[in-house]
């Protein structure tokens, strides 16, 4: 297996005062040619957002689109009609299709929203917007699946085949993954540190993953981890 690592410091992003963002992949007003994305995923944002503050309504069209909220809360809203509040735990996915306005708010007045926005390209163009947001209370000590092209074991679905698995892992928890054949991995960390076959990742650190094989991953610290698993 080939681990190429994408270092938390490397990355691009920009402080706005209100919001303070990392960008793994080129996104807004920073390109990098190397960095376009990693296969079907095209974006993941660690957002930090002030006290009241947030992305008014803005639209969105033919992106797979996960917000997954590690501390404090965010506010949804959009033009499906839809309006929730995503908390730690939750994953929030809006197919956007062909077309859809949003706002994301931090309805706190005292404390910051500190989350993940990730961008999966769909399989396809044109699919009808849709809406969906479900708690994962059960991501303890294991990788969990969370979103997934069939829903499987009750995770969000999504238009691709991509599999996505989040883990919330105390010192020394060891888990692992198995990567088929033509299958490619993304790891991220959220929080913490672990190591993946004997490559040392912390917080915002990221990972490629190509060719067949199992993956482990032991837990250095408290630590939260994505595992994206994409054709």
């Amino acid at each position: 297996m080939e681990i190429t690592i994408r270092k938390a410091a490397e990355r691009g992003g920009a402080n706005h005062g209100w919001l303070d963002t990392k960008h793994t992949f080129s996104f807004a007003d920073y390109y990098d040619p190397q960095f376009m994305g990693f296969r079907a995923l095209r974006v993941i944002n660690e957002d930090k957002v002030a006290p009241n503050r947030g992305f008014g309504r803005h639209p969105h069209a033919d992106m797979e689109i996960l917000t997954y909220v590690l501390e404090g809360e965010l506010a949804h809203q959009d033009s499906m009609g839809n309006g929730s509040v995503i908390k730690p735990g939750e994953v929030q996915r809006m197919s956007a299709g062909t077309g859809v306005t949003h706002s994301e708010m931090n309805p706190s007045k005292t404390t910051p929203v500190h989350f993940l926005q990730i961008w999966i390209m769909p399989d396809k163009r044109g699919h009808t917007p849709s809406y969906d947001q479900k708690a994962f209370p059960d991501r303890q000590g294991k990788l969990r699946v969370v979103a997934s092209p069939d829903g499987r074991d009750g995770s969000i679905a999504i238009h691709q085949d991509t599999v996505l698995e989040a883990g919330v892992l105390k010192p020394g928890d060891r888990v692992a993954h198995a990567l088929g054949k033509n299958r490619f991995a993304w790891i991220q960390v959220a929080r913490g540190a672990v190591e993946v076959d004997g490559h040392k990742l912390a917080a915002g650190d990221g990972a490629s993953v190509k060719g067949e094989g199992t993956l482990h991953l032991t837990a250095a610290t408290d630590a939260e981890v994505l595992v994206f698993d994409l054709a």
